[in-house]
């Protein structure tokens, strides 16, 4: 009983934790700096640094709970970016705001944060467990098949639970009473108790595909207010980045030309943001007959139209691609002239992929809710590119929008993070590619 009350407590006792190692991470450089001065740096100067760089922790502590929420996190990747990210933002404060500050202090406090922040996520690592107690009745057993978790199933409700992190039911299933007194007391002593389709979704990162899912807000649009910031700010660092990437953008182009006779830039008619048509720029990567846009009027024969669809996806080891397109499709290069549809508004940064209209009509027919991954603007990486890679058979594309959907009902900056840090993982492990 002792133990379980204590997980009462457990989520503030790690804040604690984590707030009180980043105040001692930022404390011991200026303190240093304090005592051994060689550039006689005012107070005014250090009391600013001190601040900042605290500051700089809190954001990334923020950053890093706030990312942890999300499914199949493990706390060590993202410790890195959620605090060059604290401190990032910090920075550029001083940097805009006119601010002197002391940059050894600055930075002696980002390195001893994230030492602190690794030591003590792999020191809890080695005494955490990962069971969790299932009571077996409804949609729980589904559970079972995860493999990442140690489930133990709960046969009475008298069974121990001491050793257990939290406990999963389907609590929309015919539950005995005593079964509901023994759930209610899990969660009065601090165990949590998870609803199994939500903790689901949680640990795989799909949504269930039997009717549409609405958001935390109960709609089935995303939050607005966030659409509509995103979308800003998509719009000025998609034009931030083609200035700073244009000698690069100029030197793929003229790599594309040697490579291979035709165009450099290769375009597609996708379908967008609420089902809207919409021509997408690519860096052309298959040779040019291959690369042409096959979209066919809907109107054409059954075999005229498998063979488009067939021209419009890129296979495993394609023998189209050429050699500089098999270097920009792994590195995800060949998604830069996407720029462009990000600063003409028709896609963000992140979203679903938005696939050739010749295929995404195909789908609609197939497979019921596809229309629905439209209700955001499509993006050049989406949480399913991440976690699932490329596909095109029905069955494939049915599995991705298992992605999709969970991307749109938790629809966040927070998620939006996640992606562009997996991206970059992405991009240099070649992950999905074809």
């Amino acid at each position: 009983m002792a133990e379980q009350i204590l997980r009462r407590h457990g989520n503030w006792q790690r804040l604690r934790w984590n707030i009180i190692g980043a105040l001692v991470s930022s404390l011991i450089p200026y303190f240093i700096r304090f005592q051994i001065n060689p550039l006689s740096d005012t107070t005014d100067l250090l009391n600013i640094t001190l601040a900042g760089s605290f500051l700089g922790s809190l954001i990334g502590i923020f950053l890093l709970r706030s990312l942890n929420n999300f499914p199949g996190v493990q706390g060590s990747i993202y410790i890195l970016p959620s605090f060059l990210s604290g401190y990032g933002i910090v920075f550029f404060a001083f940097l805009f705001g006119r601010l002197y500050y002391s940059r050894s202090i600055f930075i002696s406090a980002l390195v001893l944060c994230l030492l602190w922040f690794y030591v003590t996520y792999f020191r809890n690592q080695r005494r955490k467990g990962q069971a969790i107690g299932i009571v077996p009745l409804g949609a729980a057993t589904r559970l079972t098949s995860i493999d990442q978790i140690e489930w133990r199933t709960l046969t009475d409700p008298n069974n121990d639970v001491s050793s257990l992190s939290a406990i999963a039911a389907d609590l929309r299933a015919d539950l005995s009473d005593e079964w509901e007194r023994t759930l209610t007391d899990y969660a009065l002593t601090g165990l949590p108790v998870y609803h199994s389709k939500q903790l689901l979704e949680s640990l795989t990162g799909q949504v269930e595909l039997e009717h549409l899912s609405e958001n935390s807000f109960g709609s089935l649009a995303p939050v607005s207010a966030y659409m509509a910031f995103k979308h800003f700010l998509d719009w000025c660092s998609a034009l931030l980045a083609l200035v700073l990437l244009l000698p690069l953008l100029l030197l793929i182009v003229l790599v594309i030309r040697i490579d291979s006779p035709g165009a450099a830039i290769f375009r597609q008619q996708r379908i967008g943001y609420r089902g809207r048509p919409f021509t997408v720029y690519k860096f052309r990567s298959m040779t040019m007959k291959a690369d042409t846009d096959t979209d066919t009027d809907t109107d054409t024969d059954t075999d005229t139209d498998t063979d488009a669809r067939t021209n419009a996806m890129t296979q495993s080891n394609d023998q189209r691609v050429t050699k500089i397109g098999r270097l920009l499709r792994t590195s995800r290069l060949d998604e830069l002239p996407q720029l462009f549809n990000v600063l003409k508004g028709e896609m963000s940064w992140i979203g679903p992929r938005p696939e050739a209209e010749i295929l995404s009509r195909w789908y609609e027919s197939e497979i019921p809710f596809y229309r629905y991954r439209h209700i955001v603007r499509p993006g050049i990486t989406g949480w399913a590119q991440v976690s699932q890679g490329h596909v095109a058979a029905v069955e494939d594309v049915r599995h991705k929008l298992h992605y999709d959907f969970y991307y749109i009902k938790h629809f966040s900056p927070w998620l939006d993070i996640l992606i562009v840090a997996r991206t970059i993982r992405t991009m240099a492990t070649g992950f999905g590619a074809r």
